[in-house]
């Protein structure tokens, strides 16, 4: 494909949706929660080094995790892990990125991906990136990736496409509907799921940085001035903690009006929940998923079941639970209460500190 293309992954997440497996020390990028035996950010890496060259990988993530993502990425080099002193959402952790490689190389094209997301057919998904490359290339665009939906899902934001080419121009992106809007989105056929992962050339996200998020343009500019010297840590620092944490969606990409979309449909989840984990994992045939071994169920449906490996479990009884069991943590909680996993993380830091967390 050439040196000129770039991978940015995405990795400062913690996946606190996915407590107690997921943790401040070992967050859900890093984990192999659908058992395929490889880590999110290792199949991430894995996905794109069919199309980039390992040099031309850069991982962003948080301080804490730059031995992580070494362990887990071996074939890239300690300078192409950009560690952010504190997690600011998207946009800055997109600056950090376009910045750097401006300085690197101002002609590089970026593919922009999460760490932590579920790419079922490969193939398609790669060669609908690769469209995107070959258009981002020859325009001044700034390109997302859509996905064609399946169901009127409330946890998805969703595009609106302006025709019905494979490559549209984008008429309005919509955070995460009800459900009755979500319906309606389905219906249309002219809304696509936002997957997060964007494509374009360096100098036109630079240009739409300096156009719509001036103050992070100024702050990374800096920090392009300072890479390879020893002020850069430190100028880094700075650039973090001054910037307004915003997402790229809401900071650029709903203002910009060179935004283009390749929908397609390749088996795409974001893996956000342990509801999404259920849809993706093999069930027995009372529709648990549950490991392999160690585990025995009675009376127990459409049920799912996390342990650590040479645990035993014996669950009688349960219809539809989400059943989490580590170390030191064990959850167990309906399937349709997911959404207070937030709130049982408050309780149990208020009651015993940071320790389980």
């Amino acid at each position: 494909m050439g040196s000129n293309k770039y991978c940015v992954i995405m990795a400062g997440g913690i996946g606190s949706r996915f407590w107690p497996k997921s943790r401040q020390s070992m967050p859900k990028q890093f984990l192999d929660i659908l058992g395929t035996g490889k880590s999110f950010i290792r199949h991430t890496y894995e996905r794109f080094a069919k199309m980039v060259p390992a040099e031309n990988f850069l991982v962003v993530t948080n301080d804490k995790y730059k031995n992580l993502v070494l362990e887990h990425i071996p074939e890239i080099g300690e300078r192409q892990v950009l560690c952010e002193p504190v997690g600011r959402n998207t946009a800055p952790c997109v600056a950090y990125a376009a910045y750097t490689l401006l300085k690197r190389n101002p002609d590089a094209e970026m593919i922009v991906t999460p760490a932590d997301h579920l790419i079922l057919n490969e193939d398609d998904f790669r060669t609908i990136i690769a469209e995107c490359l070959a258009f981002a290339s020859e325009h001044d665009a700034l390109m997302t990736v859509g996905i064609k939906p399946t169901r009127p899902d409330t946890g998805y934001g969703y595009i609106q496409v302006s025709d019905d080419k494979p490559i549209s121009k984008v008429k309005c992106f919509t955070e995460k509907p009800d459900i009755e809007l979500a319906r309606v989105f389905l219906q249309s056929g002219e809304f696509f799921w936002n997957s997060g992962i964007f494509v374009w050339k360096v100098r036109s996200i630079v240009e739409a940085f300096e156009k719509y998020l001036p103050e992070h343009h100024a702050l990374f500019s800096g920090v392009m001035r300072a890479i390879g010297t020893d002020a850069e840590r430190n100028v880094v620092e700075i650039a973090f903690s001054e910037c307004r944490a915003i997402s790229i969606d809401y900071g650029i990409m709903e203002k910009a009006d060179n935004v283009y979309v390749r929908c397609g449909e390749f088996g795409w989840s974001d893996v956000g929940t342990w509801g999404s984990v259920y849809q993706h994992s093999r069930k027995d045939r009372y529709a648990n998923a549950v490991p392999e071994e160690g585990c025995y169920l009675y009376e127990t449906r459409s049920s799912i079941v996390s342990l650590p490996k040479e645990k035993i479990a014996v669950i009688s009884g349960l219809k539809e639970y989400i059943v989490v069991d580590t170390d030191d943590v064990l959850m167990i909680c309906p399937r349709s209460e997911e959404q207070n996993i937030k709130k049982f993380i408050d309780e149990v830091k208020f009651h015993n500190g940071d320790k389980h967390i």
